[in-house]
């Protein structure tokens, strides 16, 4: 079975749209219906059922998509290991992130890990905690920077930092007199909320300390929550790392007692890693506790 042609499948079912899938691998409409259409005489039955929003996959097709993901890694694992075999470390490496981790710790990572192996192709998928975990039960990513998954996930755990939990305050709000915020002072308190229900550590949080705040205003991003705090419009909590390299004039408060989060790398498979996911791993481990220089 040709590995090409099961991802040029599973592209077509990601965008929902051959058209989409074609520019994403730089073949022509024609050519990707002509390898869908190859895939599917081989298998015997359709993949895809074909309409004028798109593609989407069929029944069977649907039962099929764990066996050609199998292929399409079986087959970027036979190519990073020729390639490591012959002494020069390639191929591609999936990394799922965190956002918050996406942006303060993967930039330096990442401009060290591609002046040490330039051949390597890196793809970054950023998403929820919800997301990482459905990555990583697919193995859609070879490892994630995120906060520790939940029980219902396969993978394996590699700490890296505790995090700590920090209250979001408007700058002019009475708390700000306080140096820490006891937790159930949350209880009622007008609150901004990112992504609510995805699993995140603020869920995760409110639902251990069995804290309900008044929730004002939802958001899909932690950001646009930080700027609504900053303009009075409720108080939010989050992880320290989170914010450090933000700069608006929200104030940060510890809780009381002290929470936080471990945040860490999280693999489908620590015995089936590539060369380059262990590579990566090693390498974010150093930076992380400071044993290279960023």
């Amino acid at each position: 079975m040709d590995s090409v042609k099961c991802q040029a499948l599973l592209l077509a079912i990601q965008y929902g749209s051959l058209t989409a899938a074609s520019k994403e691998l730089g073949y022509t409409q024609s050519g990707m219906t002509r390898m869908i259409r190859s895939l599917e005489q081989e298998i015997g039955f359709p993949l895809l059922v074909r309409n004028k929003q798109g593609v989407r996959p069929s029944a069977n097709g649907l039962q099929m998509v764990p066996v050609f993901q199998e292929v399409v890694r079986a087959s970027q694992k036979a190519a990073d290991l020729g390639a490591a075999i012959q002494g020069v470390l390639a191929g591609v490496l999936n990394i799922g992130s965190y956002y918050s981790v996406a942006a303060a710790w993967l930039p330096a990572i990442l401009r060290h890990f591609q002046t040490q192996y330039p051949k390597v192709e890196v793809h970054l998928l950023e998403g929820t905690n919800q997301e990482l975990a459905q990555w990583i039960n697919e193995k859609a990513v070879d490892c994630c920077l995120a906060a520790k998954p939940g029980a219902d996930v396969a993978y394996d755990w590699i700490p890296l930092k505790d995090d700590e939990l920090v209250v979001w305050l408007p700058p002019d709000h009475p708390w700000t007199a306080e140096k820490e915020i006891p937790v159930e002072w949350l209880n009622g308190a007008p609150f901004v909320i990112p992504l609510p229900d995805h699993d995140t550590d603020i869920d995760r949080f409110l639902a251990a300390k069995q804290v309900q705040p008044d929730i004002r205003f939802t958001t899909t991003d932690p950001y646009t929550a930080y700027c609504m705090v900053e303009e009075g419009l409720g108080i939010s909590i989050n992880n320290r790392l989170t914010t450090e390299k933000w700069t608006g004039r929200v104030e940060l408060r510890p809780l009381a007692p002290a929470q936080s989060i471990s945040l860490g790398l999280a693999v489908p498979d620590i015995q089936e890693m590539s060369p380059a996911a262990s590579k990566f791993v090693a390498q974010v481990w150093q930076i992380v506790n400071g044993k290279t220089e960023k």
